[in-house]
Formats: structure tokens, sequence, C-alpha cells
């Protein structure tokens, strides 16, 4: 299996020295689904390696270098086009991690610019991004009208010209998640990075981090998200975190998130049940990286939309989304 191997050698990559062919292309293969490569290649840095694989490495972090560029050039024009608004403007996961230099930017791959703004701004902030060149990604009306009117954010846009898309946020779960995150404290607790953009606060980073792996999905890639988690974690009051995780209803998802960041990546921690369910979710990949246990994947796609919505319309959600020839994988 592929994905404890990636877990061991982000670590410790000394263990790395270890490995023969078969281990190196196990880790590679996992790393690059997991989307950890650039992490693993700044973890690994200038240790010996084989020599078919340091390119690999060196063209890793090359790689993650220039995405944290674009995203930080995305994320400049984005505050230049909502700079008439007069609000905040709050980036969130890899773009903030990059902007503000943190240890779970470092080799870290960015996809799309997310960003937090006031719920009452957000008619306003679609304006201003769609005069300034983003357009809509999704074309049929009823996801359309799902995100507006139970999703968390704006359905997703993408610049015309830059190929670059942006998932404007409002709170940071879904409206009709069984947790309400406070919204408003996260943006008022905001701290500056430049004049024109702001990030969550430490502790707030790491609730919104917890939401987004355990209160929000069906684990896919989880190991990224776990990884930041476990790099966000370093230096924050353990008391703070607590008692900001309680005000905004995620206190059990930021306690297993510790609990499972400490088992995987640090010095260890003891496990409920339930914590070795998701890990093993987490680890499901076999030696050429591609996800295995398909049950038990499947599980977790179905609980992400129970965690998500009520059985009434999460039934009426997957009969739509079925009748449109949608299947997961």
């Amino acid at each position: 299996m592929s994905a404890p191997l990636l877990v061991r050698s982000l670590r410790d990559p000394g263990s790395v020295a270890t490995l023969d062919a078969q281990g190196w292309n196990a880790l590679i293969a996992a790393a690059r689904a997991e989307r950890l490569i650039g992490t693993l290649a700044f973890r690994i840095g200038k240790r010996t390696v084989p020599g078919a694989v340091r390119p690999i490495l060196d063209d890793a972090r090359l790689d993650a270098d220039r995405e944290a560029r674009q995203a930080l050039w995305e994320a400049d024009r984005a505050a230049e086009a909502l700079a008439g608004l007069d609000m905040p403007v709050v980036l969130l996961k890899g773009t903030a991690y990059a902007a503000a230099g943190l240890r779970a930017g470092q080799g870290r791959f960015i996809g799309d610019l997310d960003i937090l703004v006031p719920r009452e701004a957000m008619d306003p902030v679609e304006q201003a991004l769609l005069h300034a060149g983003w357009e809509w990604v999704k074309d049929d009306p009823y996801d359309d009208a799902y995100y507006r009117q139970w999703m968390h954010e704006l359905p997703p846009m993408i610049h015309a010209g830059r190929d670059r898309m942006i998932d404007v946020h409002h709170t940071v779960l879904p409206l009709t998640a069984r947790q309400t995150p406070d919204a408003a404290a996260m943006i008022a607790d905001a701290v500056p990075i430049t004049n024109e953009l702001c990030m969550l606060s430490p502790e707030d980073r790491i609730c919104h981090a917890a939401a987004h792996l355990l209160a929000d999905g069906d684990l896919a890639g989880g190991l990224r998200n776990l990884w930041d988690i476990y790099c966000l974690l370093d230096g924050v009051d353990a008391a703070a975190l607590d008692e900001r995780a309680a005000r905004h209803g995620l206190r059990p998802h930021v306690r297993q998130a510790k609990r499972l960041a400490a088992a995987l990546y640090g010095k260890g921690a003891r496990l409920t049940a339930w914590d070795r369910i998701v890990a093993a979710r987490l680890l499901a990949r076999d030696g050429w990286g591609r996800e295995r246990r398909k049950l038990l994947r499947f599980a977790f796609y179905l609980r992400s939309h129970w965690l998500r919505m009520p059985p009434a319309m999460l039934a009426r959600h997957l009969f739509t989304k079925w009748r449109k020839g949608h299947r997961p994988v």
C-alpha cells in the first residue's frame, strides 16, 4: 500500500533512504495522487535519492512554486476587482498559506482561489467579478439554483483570460449542514496579510480545515488536508483552539483532526474506533496510487451527502444527479 508509505515519508523524510525501486514508485504514485508530491519534495530536500528520482522531486518543487505565484497573482487580481466594495476579502486554504509564508504552504499545490466575504456582500461581489472577466463554469439551472439556495458559496467561476477558478464563500459549510460555523466571527477576527487581503485567525484556520476534512466531504485527498492541519497546529494554544471550535460547533471534528494528525504525522495518539475507520479511508490506496476499498469509499461518499442535507433533500438531490448521469467513482 502506497498511502502509509507516503505518510511515513512526510513524517520522517530520512526514512526514504531505505526504499528500493518499487518503494519509490509506490511513494511517488501516492504523492501525486494525493497532490502532495511538492510537499514531499520539500520535505526530502537535498537528501540523497536515486538519480531517476531527483528530477521528479525538483520538477515538483518548481511546479509548486509556479502554482504559488499564480495563486498569489490571482488573489491580487481578485483584490483589485473587489477594491471598490469596502469590505474584507479573506483568503482561504492554500492561497492563504502561501501568501502568509506558513509551513502548510511549503511545496503545496494550490488549485482554485477560495475567498470568504460577508454574506450580505455576495451580490456586489458577483457583479464585480463578472465585470472583471470571470464567468460561470456551470450552465445547469439545477446546479446554479442549488448553489444559490443551499450552498456556502457562489457557483464556481473561471476567469476567461487566465483560465483560473475562484470560489466565493460566505461561510465554510453548506447552509443545510448540521454544523453552523460563525462566519461573521471568522471574518471579524481575520488577520491582515496585505492592505487588501486577510486570512483567518490561527484557530479559525484549523477549524475551517477540520470542517472541510471531516464535516463536508468524502475524504478524497484527505491526506493533504490532514497535513495542512498538522502544520497549522504548530504553536496554536490548545485551550484557545478548543474554545473557538466549540463556538463554531466543530469541537468533535477539531479534536478528531488533532488525533488523526498526531497519529499519522506526529508522535502518535490514542485513536477511537471511528478514528480508525476514517484513517482507513484516508489510507485507501494501492501500490500504484490507485484508490482501493470501493465499498468504504462509497460509504463515505454517501456520508458526505448525509452530512450536508436532511434525508428528504438528500434523496431528491441524489436522484436528480443520478438522472442527469452523475455516477460516483
